[in-house]
């Protein structure tokens, strides 16, 4: 936005900020907090602190240094009326699980390290975090973020201590973080549709059943190398005649990749062509098709073993599952696979629709990057990150109420 778009707009944030920030009791930090905003709405190349505070009339580099990096207000109370607020404008269908790498020099900052970074596709120097986001076709906004820990960093208790990080904090899993992140926002009273996210997360047994244990549907990406039973597939246990140790049930027939589970569906003619969502262009369409089947596998054999109170006791049959499926027409080979624990008889449009429903964060994060400057925060602290990307999910979430209000004629 232009400087005179952003001034104009200075009562109807101030209603705003004292509605997301009133849980900071002091005026100056919402009035601090209302002028980050406006920085970060600003057009400008760079949306850390000092050019922000060069181009906004009322900037103060040191007091938005201390707001943001050393002020210890606390920003859950902030999401939390931030996801209330837009997901009564927004009624989400999914809650989107991901995660977003920022390039980051040196090894002082909070989380940093050597590991893959999505933003550069390869291992790099970066700080990686995970996201919740509510999400429907037209309109999404993130609800609660939560920075990566890399393991090497609980092993030096003083970079921690320099870096802000509160004691409590140790290395977990994304797939952890994840199911805490649902964990809060769950426990700010709002109820969770569909869970989505990609491969990272569905290949990934202990996150599914974490999901069924809460009793949270899912619609979770594959990578396609999954291998399954038929879901009549049934294991018999071999007689020994009692010596030794019990035997592990076992499948007379090896599984088989989701892959030629695929092609059996096809050949009996069950893709049909589905409507998912209507794009800028028309129509966006491809076909797909539903199946039940038994994953195998590893992950999902331990998985099994868990729930069956060990490998002694395990009775051998693999718990069973839906699997979406997308082959568009002219393709030699499907081109997407979901897991996901809703019946097998759910509409394929509805799982379709979920499925690709994960797009929109894509486009979150495209706005948070480059228009509100998510990562173009200069700070090391684990407070000011967190601070950082609590004040961007604001002022995205400012704009998308704007979009979504039919009076209103948002800049462009």
């Amino acid at each position: 936005m232009k400087l005179g778009d952003v001034e104009r707009l200075r009562g109807e944030l101030a209603e705003f900020v004292g509605d997301v920030f009133g849980s900071l009791r002091r005026r100056d930090q919402r009035r601090w907090g209302a002028c980050y905003l406006r920085g970060l709405m600003l057009d400008g190349r760079r949306k850390s602190i000092q050019p922000m505070a060069a181009r906004l009339p009322d900037g103060d580099m040191q007091a938005l240094q201390q707001f943001v990096n050393q002020s210890p207000w606390d920003p859950l109370p902030v999401r939390r009326r931030i996801a209330r607020r837009l997901s009564e404008a927004i009624a989400p269908q999914v809650w989107v699980i991901d995660d977003v790498s920022f390039p980051k020099c040196g090894r002082a900052s909070a989380g940093v390290a050597r590991q893959y970074c999505g933003a550069l596709g390869k291992r790099a120097n970066c700080q990686v975090a995970v996201s919740v986001h509510a999400a429907t076709d037209s309109a999404s906004c993130p609800l609660d973020w939560q920075l990566y820990l890399p393991r090497e960093w609980t092993e030096e208790p003083g970079r921690c201590r320099r870096a802000g990080i509160p004691e409590g904090v140790v290395h977990q899993e994304k797939w952890r973080l994840a199911l805490g992140l649902l964990d809060n926002v769950a426990g700010w009273g709002l109820d969770a549709p569909v869970v989505v996210a990609d491969a990272g997360y569905g290949v990934s047994t202990p996150f599914r059943h974490g999901l069924e244990e809460r009793g949270m549907s899912y619609v979770l990406a594959l990578t396609g190398k999954e291998v399954a039973h038929e879901l009549e597939a049934e294991p018999y246990r071999p007689d020994y005649g009692g010596l030794g140790p019990p035997t592990l049930a076992r499948y007379r027939t090896a599984p088989r990749s989701l892959a030629l589970h695929a092609a059996d569906a096809a050949a009996a003619g069950r893709f049909t062509e589905v409507l998912w969502r209507q794009g800028s262009r028309g129509p966006m369409t491809s076909r797909f098709a539903v199946m039940a089947v038994r994953p195998a596998g590893k992950q999902s054999l331990a998985a099994a073993q868990t729930a069956g109170g060990g490998r002694s006791r395990w009775d051998g049959v693999l718990p069973a599952a839906t699997v979406l499926v997308e082959w568009p027409a002219g393709h030699d080979a499907p081109t997407g696979y979901w897991i996901s624990n809703l019946p097998p008889d759910t509409p394929v449009a509805d799982l379709a629709r979920w499925a690709k429903m994960r797009w929109h964060v894509e486009h979150d994060y495209r706005e948070l990057k480059h228009g509100l400057g998510l990562d173009h925060f200069e700070g090391r602290t684990w407070r000011g990150w967190h601070h950082h990307v609590t004040l961007v999910t604001a002022a995205q979430a400012f704009l998308t109420l704007r979009r979504l209000d039919p009076k209103v004629r948002t800049p462009a």
